[in-house]
This record gives structure tokens, C-alpha cells and sequence, in this order.
């Protein structure tokens, strides 16, 4: 049996069914937001098995599984968009916004494309201190519009970051097209003009996806400097659970899309290299579905956060207005 394919398709799935249940939770009213990853489980797959674990991920909206395929617990996980005493972000977060320092994952900004120069910045700080650390960072096709993704790539081919830029190019910023908001729609080009290589590779096939990513934290960690890679895919659901696709799109395309689905394509792979058989693959989806039920139990019934968090984390050392806003607070629970 190939091993890493098999590891590979088992977080694809694992993806796939927790993001499936996200969606349901928003619809019943159990959570508040969710940004669906649905057709583009292959890059935060991929970036988990590609890096080192001391390497960093700096994530956008659809890449934050990357922590699980670390090791991030999933109740954990879930916990965030509960928001309940779970969360190591206590709750203070809107949903979708995983992060961990555990597992070396930033959490990102709803502001598009903040997150690149922050990348940069911490890639810089591990070639300064000369750790062979790798700074992975996730944008869509509407942040190379964005005035930060010059900033970031000017900065990083100029100090050669060692850091890699991956654009998940789903052919919508929420409702516009690519072609509207780009004069060039062949994203990965923009990297020449910053003294980047650029690579466009299939989004919707996994193990290309995974093998580019590796190319690409190889060359960094050689102390070639930074890359940009395009994978090009496309968004089968809407922008987020606020969202009505079909308002502004043909979804005769998206059904076109929905047949190169990345996680069918790994499973007809291994079916047809005998590495798979239909009983081994409904035996992972009841294993993955019981993980999964157990966790959403775990996530949903652990308490809120208690009141008192609400003034941790704010200073290093609690200034004196804080000291006695936080025991009126506690005495008035009593």
C-alpha cells in the first residue's frame, strides 16, 4: 500500500467531512460563520505534509486545517468556532479563525492580504537569527490586488525571505471575477516583477500540489529565496455562510468544477492501483465520522470562558485601572 497517498487522501477526507459538518452547524444555528474550504482541501493538506513542524503557516480564510494535519487536536479546533473554554483564544475570535502556537499557525485577518507582510517579516526574523525556519503564507487571487502583496513580495525578493507564497486562485474575490480584477489573470507572472520565480500547477490535483509545495520550501530553506505558486482552482461553494453564489455566477461552471473534485481524484488513484478497496474506505469514513461526532460534543458542551479571562493577555504586566476593574468585576459575581 502507498503509504504517503494513502496519508494523503485519509486528511483530505478527514477535511472534507469536518467541513461538511461546519457547514451544517452554521445552518442550525450552532455556530455563527463558517468559510467553507470545500473543492481546496489539497493546499492545507498538502502544506501540512510538505513543511518541517518548526516551519510557520500564516493562513487566509480556507487554509486553517493545516493545523489538524499538524496535530491539532480537533476539539480544540472546534472549540474556536464555538468559541467555548477550549478555545485557547478564549472565545474572543470570530469562527473560521483558527490559530495555534502549538502547532506554529497564525491566525489571520478578515482584512485581505495583512497577513503577506507579516509573513515576510517573520521569515526575515529566522534568516537574521539563522534558523532554517520556512515561512509558508496563504492568499487568494483578490489580495494580489491589494497593496500589501506588493509591499511583502518587494520586501521578500529584495532580502530573499526565505518564504513561500501560495495563491489559491478560486477565480472569485467573494463575488468578482479574477479577469475583473486583475488585467492578468495568470496570477503566478506577477512574481517576475519582485525577482520571484512563479509556478502555476493544478490546485485540484493533491499530490502536484504537495510536490510543488516541497520544491518550493527547498529552495527557501536552501536560502535561494522566496517563490510564488498559483493553484488554480475554483470556489464550488459560496465566498462564506453570508453568501449567495448564484447571484453573481454561472453554476453550470461550478458543475463542471464539482466533477474535478481533488479528494475523488486520490481515491480513484488508489482504487485503481489496489491500494484502496471500497471496504477499507467506508471503514475510514465511519472512523473519521466517529472522531468527528465526538469532538463536535466535546467543543459544543464545554463551558464559555470564564468572565475573568477577559482581562488576560492584554498586558504583559496588569496596570492598576485593570487590577481594579477586574476585582469589581470579580466582586460583582459574587
Amino acid at each position: 500500500m502507498s503509504a504517503p497517498r494513502l496519508e494523503l487522501y485519509r486528511h483530505l477526507r478527514r477535511v472534507r467531512l469536518l467541513d461538511e459538518r461546519l457547514v451544517q452547524l452554521q445552518r442550525q444555528g450552532r455556530v455563527a460563520f463558517h468559510g467553507s474550504c470545500a473543492g481546496q482541501e489539497a493546499a492545507p493538506v498538502a502544506a501540512g505534509l510538505a513543511l518541517e513542524p518548526s516551519d510557520w503557516i500564516f493562513p487566509a480564510l480556507r487554509e486553517s486545517y493545516v493545523m489538524l494535519v499538524r496535530g491539532y487536536p480537533l476539539a480544540r479546533y472546534l472549540a474556536q468556532d464555538f468559541g467555548s473554554s477550549l478555545d485557547p483564544s478564549k472565545g474572543r475570535q470570530m469562527p473560521s479563525h483558527q490559530s495555534a502556537r502549538a502547532v506554529n499557525v497564525v491566525s489571520w485577518s478578515s482584512c485581505i492580504g495583512t497577513q503577506l507582510p507579516q509573513a515576510v517579516g517573520m521569515a526575515l526574523a529566522a534568516k537574521h537569527q539563522r534558523k532554517p525556519h520556512v515561512c509558508m503564507v496563504f492568499l487568494g487571487d483578490g489580495a494580489t490586488s491589494h497593496p500589501d502583496f506588493h509591499a511583502a513580495l518587494n520586501f521578500a525578493g529584495v532580502f530573499r525571505a526565505p518564504c513561500v507564497f501560495v495563491c489559491q486562485n478560486n477565480q472569485f474575490a467573494i463575488s468578482v471575477p479574477v479577469e475583473r480584477q486583475s488585467a492578468n489573470s495568470l496570477l503566478y507572472q506577477k512574481a517576475a516583477a519582485y525577482g520571484l520565480p512563479g509556478e502555476r500547477v493544478d490546485g485540484n490535483d493533491p499530490e502536484l500540489v504537495l510536490a510543488a509545495m516541497r520544491s518550493a520550501a527547498a529552495r527557501a530553506r536552501a536560502g535561494d529565496g522566496p517563490s510564488f505558486l498559483e493553484c488554480l482552482t475554483y470556489r464550488v461553494g459560496p465566498h462564506s455562510s453570508s453568501d449567495d453564489p448564484s447571484r453573481y455566477r454561472d453554476e453550470t461552471v461550478t458543475a463542471a468544477w464539482l466533477a474535478r473534485d481533488p479528494i475523488a481524484l486520490v481515491r480513484r488513484r488508489l482504487l485503481e492501483a489496489g491500494e484502496l478497496d471500497e471496504p477499507s474506505d467506508d471503514a475510514l469514513t465511519l472512523e473519521l465520522t466517529e472522531e468527528l461526532d465526538e469532538a463536535v460534543r466535546a467543543a459544543e458542551q464545554a463551558p464559555p470562558p470564564p468572565v475573568s479571562s477577559l482581562f488576560d493577555d492584554v498586558y504583559a504586566k496588569r496596570p492598576w485601572h485593570l487590577v481594579e476593574q477586574a476585582a469589581e468585576l470579580l466582586g460583582s459575581r459574587r
